[in-house]
């Protein structure tokens, strides 16, 4: 099972389980994740992790990608799925134990909060490889740290380990355990009033703007295209 959720009381488990292919997702993981998403939308607080200890996530499987046109750009199902947990009730966590590359550092954007382990990174890549981060990361990563910021990552591909990523405010939190780390903190969390706590981060969240996101999918569209002409 390429993804997998559990619950205990309030707090639920979102697990990414491909660590042959370090948690990459294609169409079928990502309807996987979505469900999964579903699935825990009444908990009061919900960690998102992955298994093993070679990567959080490293974004989206080449294989696919190799297949997506620019129709597939301009209705991005990474997008739409990240935005869905983004938008959830329940206070999202991130748990990072290693590299969160691309689309996985796109996912980890989409949580509310994020715990890192010594061995995570940050980056993204994309414009190497002729497109940008369209999964709500261009959006989401300059309204986190400011647009200066962001365009040392897309632009001039800087790297963060995780001693950065906290000093820059991509992470909250640095722990040798970021899972154990993330679940203690989803469990304090989950003890603060839930309705107040939805209410409060709809509330922080109404700046994201849904214009900045679609332009994301056309700019995306329009790569595409120009990677499918001969």
């Amino acid at each position: 099972m390429p993804v997998f959720a559990t619950q205990d009381g309030p707090v639920g488990l979102l697990t990414l389980h491909r660590p042959e292919k370090a948690h990459a997702y294609d169409r079928d993981h990502l309807d996987a994740l979505l469900q999964a998403a579903h699935s825990l939308a009444d908990c009061t607080c919900v960690v998102v992790q992955s298994t093993g200890d070679r990567a959080f996530c490293g974004g989206a499987d080449l294989d696919a990608m190799s297949e997506a046109s620019p129709l597939d750009a301009l209705d991005l199902y990474s997008q739409r799925v990240f935005t869905a947990l983004a938008r959830l009730a329940a206070v999202t966590i991130a748990a990072i134990q290693g590299p969160a590359v691309a689309g996985g550092f796109e996912l980890a954007l989409a949580c509310d909060l994020r715990v890192a382990g010594p061995r995570a990174t940050f980056s993204l890549p994309e414009t190497r490889l002729g497109i940008l981060p369209s999964a709500g990361g261009t959006t989401r990563l300059a309204r986190l740290v400011g647009v200066s910021r962001a365009k040392a990552i897309i632009l001039g591909g800087e790297t963060l380990d995780a001693p950065t990523a906290l000093a820059w405010g991509v992470v909250h939190r640095l722990a040798a355990e970021p899972h154990s780390a993330a679940l203690d903190w989803a469990r304090t969390i989950a003890g603060r009033d839930p309705a107040a706590l939805a209410l409060a981060k709809e509330t922080l969240d109404a700046s994201e703007s849904a214009a900045s996101l679609a332009r994301e999918r056309t700019v995306e569209a329009i790569l595409y295209s120009r990677k499918s002409q001969p």
